[in-house]
């Protein structure tokens, strides 16, 4: 059947991964679909090399102070295969949404993005491979919600859907997730993923998400997308090996950090290591780095709230300038061992802090005008010449009432004569 001809689901809603490749479901025709996952593709062999990531997100120090230990770390995806020995002892029961029988724990997975996102975050270290996960010690709990990225997907109704997505999110929250994975992006807003994300938010889980990938997003140009745009969540770009940002990577304002996606290491299903990114660095094996720094922020500060551990990561983030943000990397590339050691006293620059909020500016009342009295550098002089007038006035008025006493009286005289 061709592009055209394939029925496809309403939402423009994307799985974030270079893994998939994979076609937008969208309402209107796109590209023909990614058959098989690159993943799947390489030699079921392990890989002895370390991740790149391990080095450049500087895990061995952040490791000295938390491993992931005791945080459950939900991946709402095409599930996790336990085959794999890095998954074995790091997954436990999960579910499957789309579809398993009789609620499945999530542990199918033959598209691959799952596993490879659960091992970057979460792998077990095993004889003669390189790979271990940033949160090395957490536990994954895979929560099924498609099953591949393609148009047998689509036609069936298993591909990825926006209603599913938040049924996966609420469900891991539910089940005790700190920290929900979600490596799936969508442009529409849609009520039931932003009321999702609300109540894992207040279950006390931080949904960490991609903020899309341009190869897989009908939409090439730069957009907001979703979950990664609502305010709670942690939204997260790729940068490549270089810790660069990278056009692969959708840019908007739902980024709020970014992470390596190029050059990764990750568990093969079935078992082996795959490298993955190295053609178009990808903002799915990105949010599970920083799904993996949240983990170890949730381990070493439990009393915390999913938004502080999110200013963690943001504050903390290596960036040109300390109050600098950008659409293509956010406040910048993540540092795990900082955040695990910054100590926030409301005083750093950059985002603000949800434990010291900015108090809202009062308005200045303003002063009354006082109007001055005018001073009128003559009046001294004026009252005085007031005053020589009136002493002048009375002296004039003082001799004439004399004057007239003298003639009266010289009258008087002459009106009486001799005796």
């Amino acid at each position: 059947m061709s592009a055209r001809g394939r029925r496809r689901a309403p939402l423009a809603l994307v799985v974030a991964g270079g893994l998939l490749g994979g076609a937008v479901l969208t309402g209107v025709p796109a590209g023909p679909a990614v058959a098989a996952s690159p993943c799947l593709e390489q030699p079921a062999t392990p890989i002895r090399d370390r991740a790149p990531a391990e080095r450049s997100l500087s895990a061995q120090r952040a490791w000295q102070t938390a491993t992931g230990a005791g945080v459950l770390v939900a991946v709402v995806d095409s599930g996790v295969d336990t085959r794999n020995p890095h998954l074995t002892r790091a997954v436990r029961p999960g579910t499957d949404l789309v579809g398993g029988a009789g609620g499945a724990p999530g542990t199918t997975d033959v598209w691959g993005h799952g596993t490879a996102l659960a091992g970057i975050i979460a792998a077990r270290k095993i004889e003669g491979s390189g790979l271990v996960g940033l949160a090395k010690q957490a536990d994954i709990l895979p929560v099924r919600v498609f099953v591949a990225d393609d148009a047998q997907a689509a036609d069936a109704g298993t591909g990825p859907s926006a209603q599913r997505i938040a049924e996966g999110i609420r469900w891991a929250a539910g089940h005790g997730a700190q920290i929900i994975n979600v490596s799936q992006s969508t442009n529409v807003d849609t009520p039931a993923l932003r009321d999702a994300v609300r109540a894992a938010t207040a279950a006390g889980a931080l949904v960490v998400a991609s903020a899309g990938n341009r190869d897989t997003a009908e939409n090439k140009e730069d957009h907001v997308r979703y979950p990664a745009a609502y305010p709670e969540v942690l939204g997260v770009a790729a940068v490549d090996a270089d810790l660069q940002p990278t056009t692969a990577s959708i840019h908007g304002p739902q980024v709020d950090v970014a992470a390596p996606g190029a050059s990764v290491l990750a568990p093969r299903p079935g078992g082996g290591d795959c490298v993955l990114g190295d053609t178009a660095p990808s903002s799915s094996y990105a949010t599970a780095y920083a799904s993996a720094a949240a983990a170890l922020l949730a381990e070493r500060f439990p009393d915390e709230t999913p938004v502080q551990w999110k200013h963690r990561l943001e504050v903390t983030a290596a960036r040109a300038g300390a109050d600098v943000r950008t659409d293509e990397t956010g406040w910048g590339v993540i540092r795990p061992d900082e955040a695990l050691a910054f100590v926030d006293d409301g005083s750093a620059v950059g985002p603000t802090s949800p434990a010291f909020p900015e108090a809202p500016r009062a308005t200045p009342t303003p002063a009354p005008i006082v109007v001055a009295r005018e001073v009128d550098p003559l009046a001294p002089v004026r009252a005085q010449a007031v005053w020589w007038a009136l002493a002048g006035a009375a002296v004039i008025a003082f001799g004439a009432l004399a004057w007239r006493l003298v003639t009266a009286g010289a009258g008087r005289s002459a009106r009486r004569g001799p005796g």
